[in-house]
């Protein structure tokens, strides 16, 4: 399978299985965390990658202004068909790179980048240009709050390994075949997938990949520094205790200079 050239290619081919998945996987353990974070600093909120609206819903049913963008089109649908049922006035969706955001300076009081959304950006230069498009729209003294999946990295390789399956939905079933590959040197983890659809005794292989980049704590509060951000706490949970080492989640919370 030829490896993707750009951290955001597969999002579209995934858009049909995210949501399962997740329920799986990660579930809802982190919407306390960005409802409240949301809510104490007020909008208007930036939400990175908001995908399907996994986040981005229960958000904005907060009450704060909240816009939720993401590159991938069939991902923003779902979010859009979500968003419809719920007739929140008070959430707006938009496609758009996260690397140029096509927002006016100073536009939010805070920009949240949830569940990994930076480790897409596959470049040393995706990620400057990233933070510095964020520190433009953020207004002097907005929060920049970041979450990183902390186990991509120690990932052990394998192949062909059935990962998940269940029901998609009524009458079709799912199994998730995976195989992961380290690139250590450039910090690269790819996930090559298979899903498997089952109607009946029809079968329709979905293969994509996914491919992340990892930095350490020490090297992404280096980056925000760098880019005029002021590191204010890194969190090892979403109950808000201090990170460790081997803490369950990366969370870095930042306010623009």
């Amino acid at each position: 399978m030829p490896k993707p050239q750009d951290g955001h290619e597969g999002w579209d081919e995934y858009a049909p299985f995210y949501d399962w998945e997740n329920a799986q996987t990660l579930g809802r353990r982190d919407v306390k965390f960005w409802r409240t974070l949301a809510r104490r600093t007020g909008g208007p909120v930036l939400e990175l990658g908001c995908g399907t609206g996994r986040v981005t819903l229960p958000v904005a049913r907060t009450g704060v202004s909240l816009v939720g963008l993401d590159r991938s089109w069939p991902m923003l649908d779902r979010a859009r068909q979500r968003k419809r049922r719920t007739r929140l006035r008070t959430l707006s969706l938009a496609r758009g790179d996260i690397r140029a955001l096509p927002f006016a300076d100073a536009s939010f009081r805070m920009v949240m980048a949830p569940y990994g959304v930076l480790q897409s950006l596959l470049r040393e230069r995706d990620l400057t240009e990233t933070l510095a498009s964020v520190a433009r729209v953020l207004e002097q003294g907005g929060r920049f709050a970041i979450d990183l999946v902390s186990d991509v990295p120690s990932w052990q390789e394998y192949d062909g390994h059935r990962s998940l399956r269940g029901e998609l939905s009524h009458g079709v079933h799912v199994t998730l075949v995976e195989s992961v590959r380290q690139d250590r040197r450039r910090r690269l983890t790819m996930f090559e997938q298979d899903y498997i659809e089952r109607r009946g005794r029809r079968r329709i292989h979905h293969r994509f990949a996914l491919t992340f980049r990892t930095l350490s704590i020490r090297q992404m509060t280096s980056r925000l520094e760098r880019a005029g951000f002021q590191v204010t706490a890194v969190l090892g949970d979403y109950d808000g205790r201090p990170w460790h080492p081997e803490a369950d989640a990366w969370i870095i919370l930042a306010t623009r200079g």
